[in-house]
């Protein structure tokens, strides 16, 4: 699967706050917060679930991984989605193992597959 998807008891905004203190724990940061609902509403568009998707970035990961092979960075910073669907609040990323599988190179898999466990951890404490 290209994804790891959880469902949580929380609603959007305390998923979102709950994920951002696990993630800063692995000195993971939220470079940008991107809400879809928002941005589709103002532009005139009927979207009425909450979605919001959050650039993450640890620098110290990004550079090892830019140091590899710079076009690693086509897949950075990381994302991560907490949205609803109908009527649950779901947070789920892309696995960085399923893309990364694109650039032929171990070190770099292995790189991405340590980034993807920390991330999941993250995810998993904050529901």
């Amino acid at each position: 699967m290209f994804d790891y998807t959880v469902t949580t008891t929380k609603n959007v905004k305390e998923a979102v706050s709950s994920l951002e203190l696990k993630l800063k724990e692995e000195k993971f940061g939220v470079l940008w917060k991107f809400d879809i609902k928002e941005k589709l509403q103002e532009k005139g568009l009927e979207f009425e679930s909450d979605y919001l998707v959050l650039e993450v970035c640890n620098p110290h990961e990004a550079e090892r991984v830019l140091k590899e092979n710079l076009l690693v960075g086509y897949f950075l910073p990381c994302k991560i989605v907490v949205y609803s669907d109908n009527g649950k609040t779901k947070i789920g990323m892309p696995r960085p193992t399923a893309l990364i599988n694109l650039i032929n190179n171990e070190e770099i898999k292995r790189l991405a597959k340590d980034i993807e466990e920390r991330l999941i951890q993250c995810i998993n404490k904050s529901i």
